[in-house]
């Protein structure tokens, strides 16, 4: 459906690096589910370089996921490029470089949204990582800092003249975070004023939504986030499931996921978090999820989803 460098993607349709959700697990539930590319949680490239447990765990693939995009933050050009060479041996199709999260801490470090404000830098982050990466490198970046400074387009074009192979652009500013409108507006301008793939993000909660973004903005790809926890269907054109059993279908998809790839004991509270959110859009759900937040053991919270389509 669209190239990236040398990658082709079978659909327009790609799984946002999502931070603590989009792990495993849950990518390759999405890509099952219609999604053409995933991508990882953002990945500090100082945790990379120190070899910390946690970063690493974070690397866990799967042949059956690809292609996957790895994605990288961090705010030092030299740091960046080492990174990417580490990310080398993890068999990436692509790498991708956080220029777009508005979460503080990435940013008090001028990471994130905070390369915004520092185009030259952004460039040399770029380029130290497009030298040492062996796949092709793309950016996540956002509309702008604010309404009033809507630097999308610039840093798009900087990026193109770097070596990015691709860009994603949330529609959202940097000063909005999560709240407000997308702006798809900007996306489009984007798309009209540089040659490689603009994939456009931001409140895409449904397959036909992203394909009428796409047709009204030009761009080659649509990312989804939020609007994919619960809901791996968003990805196909079908949809999420209006009955409990084909819901109940892709939840023993998920939790058998979850039980080969995550230690179940120390992250239950997150297993059930994710498991709940597929529970919220029909008659009697809400006791559901009540139950399942009881759940004290992954064995109890298969038995009462079991116990579902009984």
């Amino acid at each position: 459906m669209f190239q990236i460098a040398d990658l082709s993607l079978n659909s327009p349709f790609v799984l946002a690096p999502l931070a603590g959700y989009s792990d495993l697990p849950f990518r390759l539930l999405c890509r099952q589910y219609g999604a053409a590319l995933v991508v990882s949680e953002m990945i500090s490239c100082h945790g990379l370089l120190y070899r910390q447990a946690k970063t690493l765990k974070m690397l866990a693939s799967s042949p059956a996921e690809q292609p996957v995009s790895f994605q990288l933050f961090g705010a030092d050009p030299e740091l960046m490029g080492e990174a990417a060479a580490v990310l080398n041996d993890f068999s990436p199709s692509l790498i991708d470089i956080n220029m777009g999260c508005p979460v503080k801490k990435v940013t008090k470090r001028g990471a994130g949204s905070a390369l915004m404000k520092d185009i030259p830098l952004a460039e040399k982050i770029i380029s130290a990582v497009v030298a040492k990466s062996d796949v092709p490198v793309t950016v996540k970046t956002r509309a702008g800092i604010d309404q009033q400074t809507m630097t999308a387009i610039e840093f798009a074009k900087m990026s193109e003249g770097a070596g990015a192979s691709a860009i994603t652009v949330h529609g959202r500013t940097w000063s909005q975070g999560f709240s407000g409108s997308a702006d798809w507006e900007v996306i489009r301008q984007v798309k009209q004023a540089i040659a490689i793939p603009v994939i456009g993000n931001g409140d895409i909660s449904s397959y036909e939504q992203g394909i009428a973004r796409m047709e009204e903005s030009g761009c080659d790809g649509i990312m989804i986030g939020r609007a994919a926890l619960g809901n791996p269907w968003v990805f196909s054109k079908k949809g999420r499931p209006q009955s409990l059993p084909e819901i109940l279908v892709g939840v023993n998809q998920h939790m058998k996921l979850m039980e080969q790839h995550l230690d179940t004991r120390r992250v239950l509270a997150y297993i059930r978090n994710q498991i709940g959110r597929y529970f919220c859009h029909f008659a009697g759900s809400s006791q559901i999820r009540k139950s399942i937040h009881q759940c004290e053991t992954f064995h109890l919270l298969q038995d009462f989803i079991s116990s579902l389509s009984r």
